[in-house]
């Protein structure tokens, strides 16, 4: 695994962390490459975003050598072990942390800008960098999050060394890392593009993450036959809502659509992610592959959101993946439907069969280069469509777009597509026009 970049990288990061949604977490970034990642976290799990500016204490005569850190508020950790065999005496120590505590101050005074820091006591605090080689400023984070009173650290990052649970064993309560190579030299190479982050992108991850974050609540769906659980996410005035259509075997945990849905959130959209089926309908195939049962649970939730508000008299669109795409298209074919745009995910927009037809919001068929016989499907389905329509290929992906930078390209796609045709439905409402 290859990340484009540290913005890639906290996606990708992200979808591993989804669990601690609903623990009101606080996502503290490591100046400074470890800010843009935790940007893209903090964004995913709604979580404000804050650094843990540290310092290490090195002894006098071997600076290289820890013998403690420090961080913002008074917080300070110390290594007995290191001070002891070293011969530091508490006026040398005193000296070294007063030293590094105006430097502290001064990079603190730097990227906050007037701004406190959040407060951390009693919250979960997810520690998050852009890699880790050999952990000792990952663990001196940690222990000063915790120091700072966190009840609960995640420590977070993107790639590490296959050992490194047990080297960073009790630094944190949980350990998160989506890909730890046998094979590891350096956090870079494992990066396309591993640029020196700037303090002009700090302050701007920070200042973006300043805004208010998305509101997240949870939905009871009434459908033909079931009670389904949904997440509604909603961004500051949202241009409109998209409702996720997974497919076979999936959940709303997935985090393929997971990742995408947090890319529509930061482009301004409302996100509702639900089950199609109840836990005991999951292992009947018949219900996995009835477009028509599943479209009839997405028109029942597109119901259940035109009552909710802050969603109520928005635009409305779908994005459908695998067999959530026929859903989709069954569902937009309702007669009545007000649903402003589709959107599938290497779909199977011909299990829709007839009701394609009858569908006419515009729908843009996302397909994988590599994904072939899915590719030629979509080519015959849209040949049926009546409605305005686009076919992109994303250039060597497969099925389940997990090359690098794939499902960036997907939610980019998206998040055009909505964005354009939520526009023109909102003007079209406005002028009683009908698309």
């Amino acid at each position: 695994m290859y990340y484009s970049d540290r913005t890639d990288a906290g996606r990708r990061l992200a979808a591993e962390l989804t669990h601690l949604r609903g623990a009101d977490p606080v996502v503290v970034g490591l100046p400074r490459g470890g800010v843009p990642v935790a940007a893209e976290v903090a964004g995913v799990l709604g979580a404000p975003l804050d650094i843990c500016v540290i310092r290490k204490l090195g002894v006098p005569v071997q600076p290289e050598l820890g013998m403690g850190a420090i961080g913002e508020g008074g917080a300070r950790v110390l290594n007995e072990r290191v001070i002891r065999g070293a011969g530091v005496t508490s006026e040398q120590l005193a000296r070294v942390e007063q030293d590094e505590r105006a430097e502290l101050e001064r990079r603190a005074k730097r990227y906050r800008r007037g701004r406190d820091a959040v407060d951390l006591r009693g919250r979960t605090v997810v520690v998050v960098d852009d890699g880790i080689a050999t952990g000792s400023s990952a663990r001196a984070a940690c222990q000063i999050v915790r120091a700072r009173g966190a009840a609960r650290v995640v420590l977070a990052v993107p790639v590490a060394p296959s050992d490194w649970e047990t080297t960073m064993a009790g630094a944190a309560d949980e350990l998160v890392c989506p890909y730890t190579p046998s094979r590891f030299w350096a956090i870079g190479e494992f990066y396309t593009d591993f640029g020196q982050t700037d303090d002009a992108e700090v302050l701007a991850c920070l200042e973006q993450a300043g805004s208010e974050p998305p509101r997240v609540r949870e939905l009871e769906i009434r459908a033909p036959g079931a009670h389904l659980s949904g997440e509604l996410t909603l961004p500051q005035n949202p241009s409109g809502v998209v409702l996720f259509a997974h497919g076979s075997g999936s959940s709303r945990f997935s985090p393929r659509n997971r990742l995408v849905a947090g890319s529509l959130n930061r482009a301004g959209l409302g996100t509702l992610l639900f089950d199609l089926l109840t836990v005991d309908e999951e292992p009947d195939r018949h219900k996995v592959f009835d477009p028509e049962l599943l479209g009839d649970r997405l028109s029942a939730a597109t119901r259940r959101l035109a009552d909710e508000p802050g969603a109520d008299g928005l635009p409305f669109g779908y994005f459908g993946a695998s067999t959530g795409a026929a859903a989709a298209l069954v569902a937009a074919a309702e007669p009545g439907s007000r649903v402003a745009a589709i959107v599938s995910r290497g779909g199977r927009p011909d299990l829709a069969g007839a009701r394609l037809a009858e569908v006419r919001a515009p729908t843009l068929l996302i397909v994988g280069g590599a994904d072939r016989a899915v590719l030629e499907l979509n080519r015959q389905a849209r040949a049926l469509l009546h409605c305005e329509s686009s076919l992109a290929v994303v250039p060597g992906a497969t099925h389940l777009f997990e090359e690098p930078r794939a499902l960036e390209a997907v939610a980019e796609l998206a998040a055009d597509w909505f964005t354009r045709w939520f526009s023109r439905f909102a003007q079209a409402e406005d002028d009683h026009w009908t698309i």
